[in-house]
């Protein structure tokens, strides 16, 4: 299977044919995508539609630990907190995945065996992506290998920031073929790249090197997931699409924290990329703390009261 859709062969043929089609594309109306955003965002949704949104939501949670203080106990307890969310109410969706490091991906994986929840693992030196290249394709080797169902990737911001587009683009397709069977995320961290255009041509170089999903970001910068940047993102896989059939996943990841907050991007979705996408298997949400507020309104519409974070884990 060829890493560019065949539209777009000649686009990536050398650095300069990269940098023309990218520098081609459409520019960025920063106003105008966050009016849209914003407007997006006042939506309101009530009883059957809300349950209906805040069950869709759990189901879209890559449930989240990304710290040098993980340990073995704490995966095994965020597994099962994303296989059986809520342990008094049966009929709570399981989460999509739980994502850790590549060293806690066998971990996770034996937690989960049989559940559904996928194991996804961040890979190639996240968060900063500061690695050769080599060490980059052993970390997700490794994290294949203890049994990642899904590759979350950085990309070489350095290296876009100063244009060397075609490394960028080279090393996601690197990547791409040490995934195997796991699907590939690519998180771009667009909070470091300045502007609306790099975002968009961040997200065209994903898409065209074969990325399964386009990632906002790690959630250890100042500013990870927004409606605007997360709205010119579907815009662009919807675009892909219309292009050349291939769909494309979307994560926004960071800072994402309540319902409120869930059903923003939720309408975001349907509003841009359209239905298609409003299922797990092509957007997801990167949160840690997110579940629980998920949980506290589910349980507020079922009994009529809210019982608030002390009736929900703590991760």
């Amino acid at each position: 299977m060829p890493t560019t859709a065949p539209a777009f062969a000649d686009a990536t043929a050398s650095d300069s044919a990269l940098r023309r089609f990218l520098f081609g594309l459409p520019g960025v109306d920063a106003v105008g995508l966050e009016a849209r955003a914003a407007a997006l965002g006042t939506r309101s949704i009530k009883t059957t539609a809300k349950a209906y949104a805040i069950d869709l939501a759990i189901s879209m949670i890559d449930l989240t630990t990304l710290e040098g203080a993980d340990t073995p106990g704490k995966v095994r307890a965020l597994a099962a907190k994303a296989v059986n969310p809520d342990p008094t109410d049966r009929t709570t969706p399981r989460t999509a995945a739980v994502c850790v490091y590549p060293d806690m991906a066998g971990t996770a994986a034996a937690a989960v065996a049989g559940s559904g929840v996928k194991v996804a693992s961040v890979a190639t030196a996240f968060p900063a992506g500061r690695a050769a290249l080599d060490v980059k394709l052993a970390d997700v080797r490794d994290a294949v290998a203890a049994g990642a169902d899904e590759i979350d990737m950085v990309i070489d911001r350095g290296a876009f920031l100063s244009g060397r587009f075609l490394k960028v683009y080279e090393e996601i397709v690197a990547v791409k073929a040490e995934c195997g069977e796991a699907r590939l995320k690519v998180i771009f961290e667009t909070g470091e790249l300045s502007t609306y255009d790099n975002i968009r041509r961040a997200s065209w170089i994903g898409m065209l090197a074969g990325a399964d999903f386009i990632k906002t970001s790690t959630g250890k910068v100042a500013t990870n997931a927004t409606p605007a940047n997360t709205l010119l993102m579907l815009e662009a896989v919807r675009d892909f699409r219309a292009a050349t059939g291939v769909q494309i996943g979307v994560k926004p990841a960071g800072g994402i924290r309540t319902t409120k907050d869930a059903v923003k991007f939720l309408v975001l979705v349907n509003e841009t990329a359209g239905e298609d996408w409003l299922d797990p298997h092509w957007f997801r949400f990167g949160a840690s703390s997110l579940l629980n507020d998920l949980l506290m309104q589910r349980q507020k519409l079922s009994t009529g009261r809210y019982s608030g974070p002390d009736y929900v884990t703590v991760d």
